[in-house]
């Protein structure tokens, strides 16, 4: 796999000690022209780790995850959720979406998830 050499030179200006935030990254996405998936084949092969995942699964230093269970989640977002659940899992593309619908944030919906027992799969910068 071949990367845009415009979009490695970003990467590598953007990145910092070998880390890049998903934010950024999207970002980057946003701005290159090119797809989530696109910047992650990119930081894969240019040995860059994704940091600071916006669901809060991975990249928060010591402990990795930043994610914690939500107290009581609401029965629309936990309708929401298990309404997109497949092979015992919701795609990170299905949180967002559920995020956005019902107006929370990313992190909300992965703590209604974490509650729930329920795993974010399928990253769409291809980290997990």
């Amino acid at each position: 796999t071949k990367i845009d050499p415009v979009l490695a030179e970003i990467i590598k200006n953007t990145a910092s000690e070998g880390k890049l935030p998903c934010a950024v990254a999207f970002k980057i996405a946003e701005d290159a022209g090119a797809t989530p998936a696109e910047v992650g084949v990119a930081l894969a092969l240019l040995d860059i780790k994704i940091s600071k995942c916006r669901m809060g699964i991975f990249g928060y230093g010591k402990n990795k995850k930043f994610i914690k269970s939500m107290e009581n989640v609401p029965p629309s977002m936990e309708k929401a959720i298990r309404e997109n659940i497949r092979d015992a899992k919701i795609t990170c593309r299905d949180a967002w979406n559920i995020a956005e619908r019902l107006g929370t944030g990313k992190m909300e919906v992965a703590s209604a998830c974490e509650r729930l027992g329920i795993k974010v799969s399928s990253c769409q910068l291809g980290a997990f």
